[in-house]
């Protein structure tokens, strides 16, 4: 392997290391919810992708072999990682407005209370008058 090829390699798996780290002491550290998804989906995703990437260059420099079971798992993992993000979120949301749960204190600040006009991509609390209607609103 040329010096350029392992210099590629060790960059990539270094940053893909640093990313992996920061997410996941992101993941530990952050106090709410809402802040935690932000660890694994954004960058341990990314530090995946490079480490992968990296992989996906040593064999094909070292035994010259190119193999798409990286770039699949990359494809898969970029994929999912936010939709499921998304998906706990807004089951989050929902059970914030509902009372289900309490969150503590964040750096994002309070959530908006319940009940009120907040444009949130979640569903609203059960009201206790009369079945609103789609047109009535």
């Amino acid at each position: 392997m040329t010096m350029v090829v392992d210099a590629i390699i060790a960059a990539l798996i270094l940053l893909g290391a640093a990313f992996v780290l920061i997410g996941s002491w992101g993941l530990v550290r952050l106090p709410s919810t809402m802040e935690r998804l932000h660890g694994p989906t954004k960058a341990t995703t990314l530090g995946l992708g490079a480490l992968l990437i990296g992989s996906m260059i040593f064999f094909q420099a070292r035994l010259g072999i190119w193999t798409a079971h990286e770039l699949l798992i990359c494809v898969f993992l970029f994929i999912t990682a936010p939709i499921s993000a998304n998906m706990i979120a807004k089951v989050h949301l929902h059970r914030l407005r509902t009372g289900a749960i309490v969150e503590p204190g964040s750096i994002a600040g309070d959530p908006p209370p319940p009940g009120g006009d907040a444009d949130w991509a979640t569903f609203e609390a059960p009201h206790d008058g009369p079945a609103d209607t789609a047109a009535g609103r």
